[in-house]
């Protein structure tokens, strides 16, 4: 039941997402639309009720509740970044606004984009972390809590891993590709002052 839910969540999200931004930008119902993408969250809430609702009757804690707990913490800290981004690439496409700039791809300007995406990855580890541990405390000593906690370990692993990652930008930044079609700068003795030729050339006729 809680896997059923979970993707039933996942598509309700997308769900909600497009017909928040249609009603939002096509239909010309701001308000509409972003009542619509405010009902979001209440699908996490939904979740997360019907997770404890499964322990309190009695549903060892297994690899579904980790899960379940991993996907709020992924909604919390990256689902705000990806409505914001689908939202403008919306009304740029449908309601005349400018087109949303690229992330930066380049040099210190992507280690420090890189670094706040990852932030979104350390708030999901922690807000799973903590329902975990939530999960943990209510089910008390009487059931198997050893796989909620090794669910706590995969949350931070992954966040760790896309950590390195994002350090990696910092470390070794990526450098913009040479433009090989650009004509070489060429030492100023070399290069024919265009002005002092004319004026040589004036004084001759003269």
């Amino acid at each position: 039941m809680i896997v059923t839910l979970i993707v039933i969540c996942e598509v309700g999200f997308w769900v909600l997402l497009a017909a928040g931004l249609a009603t939002r930008y096509l239909l010309k119902m701001p308000r509409t639309g972003m009542a619509l993408l405010l009902c979001e969250p209440l699908l996490e809430v939904l979740l997360l009720v019907v997770t404890a609702i499964d322990l309190k009757n009695g549903a060892d804690p297994s690899w579904k509740h980790g899960l379940a707990a991993l996907y709020i913490g992924y909604t919390v800290g990256h689902g705000h970044r990806t409505v914001k981004w689908l939202d403008g690439h919306a009304a740029h496409r449908f309601g005349g606004a400018p087109r949303p700039p690229k992330p930066p791809q380049y040099g210190m300007a992507r280690a420090r984009h890189e670094g706040a995406v990852w932030l979104g990855s350390a708030v999901a580890a922690a807000v799973a972390s903590g329902l975990l541990l939530l999960a943990a405390w209510y089910v008390g000593d009487d059931g198997d809590t050893e796989g909620l906690y090794g669910w706590i370990f995969v949350a931070w692993r992954a966040a760790g891993i896309h950590g390195l990652i994002a350090l990696s930008y910092a470390i070794w930044p990526k450098k913009a590709p040479v433009n090989d079609s650009a004509v070489p700068a060429r030492d100023p003795e070399h290069v024919p002052d265009l002005l002092v030729r004319r004026t040589r050339k004036d004084e001759e006729q003269v």
